[in-house]
């Protein structure tokens, strides 16, 4: 993979490195410090009731790996699965109770695309209005040559809690369409 430098010219600025990848034709980002490896989209068990962006688990070294696809939980049709896709595998932290417990999920995504740096004071904060992504869930918006990125925020994108609630009221649901 290639770096690409966008970043403003100040040594004040923290530089911060980012994974890029493909959702449709809209390119996202996530902080490199997070991902802990990038697998090909293999064999995937479904799940019983669960909500639509939990395509299901993955066998990863022996651990079960819910596999969240990213097209979905941004509100946007099934992701198709092509030659590129892939699993960005990458730690989420569970509820706030005594411990943050770290939870390794996994992202289906079109293609992974580089590791690219943006000076922190390069990110422009996400948009009022107008964003294909819940503006909740934006971290901030890079420039990347001509292109904007979207830089999420995994924290909340990916609130294992809220994702819980959002499973919880799919299981409710299903169970009751069947009564």
């Amino acid at each position: 993979m290639t770096t690409e430098t966008a970043q403003a010219d100040s040594p004040a600025a923290a530089a911060l490195q980012l994974l890029t990848f493909s959702i449709d034709s809209e390119l996202v980002a996530m902080d490199i410090r997070t991902v802990r490896e990038i697998i090909e989209v293999g064999a995937m068990t479904p799940v019983p009731l669960m909500p639509a962006f939990v395509r299901g688990v993955i066998n990863l070294r022996g651990a079960v790996v819910p596999v969240i696809d990213l097209a979905v939980r941004f509100g946007r049709p099934r992701a198709l699965l092509g030659p590129k896709s892939c699993i960005v595998v990458f730690e989420g932290t569970a509820p706030a109770g005594e411990s943050q417990e770290r939870v390794e999920l996994g992202l289906l995504v079109d293609a992974v695309s580089e590791v690219v740096e943006f000076a922190a004071d390069a990110i422009e904060p996400p948009p009022q209005f107008g964003a294909s992504v819940r503006r909740d869930f934006i971290r901030g918006m890079g420039k990347l040559g001509s292109r904007f990125v979207v830089i999420i925020d995994p924290p909340r994108a990916f609130d294992i809690e809220d994702m819980a609630t959002l499973c919880e009221a799919s299981a409710t649901s299903g169970i009751a369409a069947m009564a």
